[in-house]
């Protein structure tokens, strides 16, 4: 049976109660990360846990364990859930204070800690010959001005995503202003005459680690790549289009509001960097026999 982490504790899912006075439920006064583990072992841990110190600071949330205490709580749920291929999901909220206040409380109180696992369907990018791709539309990015802190304020980015799937898509890539800025949950990346394009870090964006990751082995094998503003225009004349996040790795989109994205096939730029990503994660956790 599955196990959960709330509080100091493992348990089962069902003996997990939280207080509805949690700020978290009260506000969405919280912050979360995912982390993939492959083989049980964790993936890019490091570079998640600098953002997430990054989103409780930006926050004034009280960091509540040291970046090694984190770890090995993340690897024990991780083996108590079966090991293997999981996301570790984790969330951090205010804590419980006495009455409703949009103030934070004063003085602080103790904040809530929840983890749990869930599954991780193989990547795209695992099988780069004979991936299928996948669709997008855009829509107009209504979400807050500090997207950057990876909040658990999700309200906007689920009606954009829900729009998305009405509309027979997989993602939104949402425009501000004329320009690109991410999907509803992932990064965007596109490719034009041989070069990758991304848009730069800002408040506007997540600063995603899978992202990141891809930016890094486009260095390292030579890959042209910019990371600069991506205008309306230059995505629909995209010669192929990627979006990224931690447990989908590198997603091709193939059709972009039922237009062919390229040939409207997965692209061989996207093939080269699925394989070198698969190469890299592979060296750190070993082959993956996933389901």
């Amino acid at each position: 049976m599955s196990q959960v982490y709330l509080n100091g504790a493992f348990m089962a899912p069902q003996d997990a109660h939280i207080s509805p006075l949690d700020r978290g439920f009260l506000f969405a006064d919280g912050i979360y990360e995912v982390i993939p583990a492959y083989n049980g072992v964790l993936f890019r841990f490091d570079e998640h846990l600098i953002r997430l110190e990054r989103s409780l600071a930006e926050t004034a949330i009280d960091n509540p364990y040291r970046r090694e205490e984190w770890r090995k709580l993340c690897e024990e749920l991780v083996a108590r859930n079966g090991g293997g291929n999981l996301s570790v999901y984790l969330q951090v909220t205010r804590g419980v204070a006495a009455k409703r206040d949009h103030a934070f409380p004063n003085p602080p109180v103790q904040p809530t800690v929840f983890m749990m696992t869930g599954s991780i369907a193989v990547p795209a990018a695992d099988s780069p010959d004979t991936a299928s791709g996948s669709r997008a539309i855009t829509l107009d990015d209504i979400r807050w001005a500090r997207c950057d802190i990876k909040s658990v304020s999700l309200l906007p980015n689920s009606l954009l995503r829900q729009q998305a799937v009405e509309a027979g898509a997989s993602e939104a890539i949402l425009l501000r202003d004329g320009f690109v800025t991410e999907g509803s949950a992932s990064n965007v990346f596109i490719v034009k005459n041989g070069t990758v394009l991304t848009p730069p870090k800002s408040h506007a964006i997540l600063g995603g680690i899978t992202r990141d990751l891809v930016v890094e082995l486009c260095l390292r094998h030579h890959i042209p790549l910019e990371e600069r503003e991506i205008t309306e225009s230059q995505l629909r004349q995209a010669d192929e289009i990627w979006v990224t996040s931690s447990t989908k790795e590198i997603v091709p989109v193939i059709q972009l509001n039922n237009s062919p994205v390229g040939d409207g096939v997965p692209g061989p730029l996207w093939k080269t960097v699925a394989r070198h990503y698969v190469t890299f994660k592979r060296r750190l956790c070993g082959h993956q026999d996933q389901e």
